[in-house]
């Protein structure tokens, strides 16, 4: 097993900030930014409940803002409970340390199974639902010496690639990446591996509520997860438009390392891994090219002690913005995505003032976040 894999820092969360942290991440324009963005402003979650109608309001919202009740955050504790589930928040020792360090990693998640298999090193493996015999068994063979080299193998659970991975590393420990809620899986014929999985050594996650039915929008956030899950993720058969071009894209820009299996150019299902390599990918042709790789990053404290604890106070004493700041600000954005350090040299505004606009904005339901922390300004109908 890879050095350090056993370590597991972290704090755990009391059952009540559990519950905080669960109506805020479900409450109406709050996602993973906005949800640490509100922890550093408010100080603690339920901090960050109290001042959400205040703060929608400032950037304004049109109507009120839909807050998650206790009620309904109990009802999803108690559902995952009956499933056999926990949810399991960003600062505690058994959420996944890599996907700890992406921008936006989800504050809560959702998992079954064996939670030893979360803190492990992990290599992504994803490729073509249609995938061919010899793409599967290449797959089942990554997965399988991976899972011997001490990795757990996270993939999607779709038919093709994704199920040869994780029938492949059963024994070893697999981590699946559900797009719906964990009591909504798909496809439906993947049912039985996903019990295989969650009664085993291995573990399902999903970011969305119980009773989630997956949508096409959701698998890019289910690919954002295994990419940030991995250290590396594998490609085995992927068309130019394939769903797993976009996990190859996000692991590369979570610093990860993509992998590709080459393939005949008369092969639809090879075109995309065809082009990783001319984009720079690495030529995979064995485990051994995965594994050796791999073996420096997973030798390495690449984690460290970072955990995300709620600190007593990070800003809920700085004055509300006033309205020719928040106007220059406002000014400063448009449709197309900017970096926030321009909007800060373009206003010079202090940065706890744009901050503190942005997230006004943002939960006012005025703001879009995009890739690498750029952001645009919603456009009115």
């Amino acid at each position: 097993m890879p050095e350090g894999s056993a370590r597991r820092a972290g704090i755990a969360l009391t059952e009540r900030q559990r519950i905080a942290w669960l109506r805020l991440i479900r409450s109406d324009n709050v996602g993973p930014a906005t949800f640490r963005d509100l922890i550093n402003h408010c100080g603690s979650a339920e901090n960050a409940l109290a001042m959400l109608p205040e703060l929608s309001r400032r950037g304004g919202a049109s109507r009120t803002i839909r807050i998650a009740t206790v009620q309904e955050a109990e009802r999803e504790l108690e559902a995952a409970e009956r499933h056999g589930a926990r949810f399991i928040g960003i600062g505690e020792p058994d959420y996944p340390p890599a996907l700890r360090q992406i921008d936006g990693a989800p504050p809560l998640l959702a998992a079954k199974g064996d939670l030893v298999a979360a803190t492990r090193p992990s290599i992504g493996i994803v490729g073509s639902r249609n995938a061919s015999i010899s793409g599967a068994k290449f797959a089942a063979m990554i997965a399988r010496d991976g899972g011997r080299a001490g990795y757990t193998i996270t993939s999607g659970l779709a038919r093709g690639i994704d199920t040869a991975a994780h029938r492949a590393s059963l024994d070893t420990g697999t981590i699946a990446v559900l797009a719906g809620g964990l009591d909504q899986p798909y496809p439906p014929e993947n049912i039985p591996l996903l019990k295989e999985i969650t009664d085993g050594t291995g573990l399902a996650v999903s970011e969305m509520p119980f009773g989630w039915e997956p949508r096409a929008r959701d698998f890019p956030r289910r690919n954002r997860l295994i990419a940030g899950v991995s250290l590396g993720v594998v490609v085995v058969e992927a068309a130019e438009r394939s769903g797993s071009l976009i996990t190859a894209r996000l692991a590369t820009d979570f610093g990860r390392l993509v992998f590709a299996v080459p393939g005949s150019p008369l092969d639809p299902r090879c075109h995309g891994t065809n082009g990783l390599l001319k984009q720079g990918a690495i030529v995979t042709t064995g485990s051994a090219d995965v594994i050796e790789a791999l073996a420096p990053l997973s030798q390495l404290e690449l984690f460290g002690d970072q955990v995300v604890e709620e600190p007593e106070r990070l800003g809920s004493d700085i004055l509300p913005p006033d309205d020719d700041d928040r106007a220059v600000i406002v000014s400063a954005l448009g449709p197309t995505p900017v970096d926030v350090d321009d909007i800060l040299r373009h206003t010079g505004l202090p940065a706890a003032t744009v901050y503190l606009v942005l997230l006004e904005l943002d939960l006012a339901g005025r703001l879009h976040r995009h890739a690498g922390g750029l952001v645009s300004l919603a456009m009115e109908d």
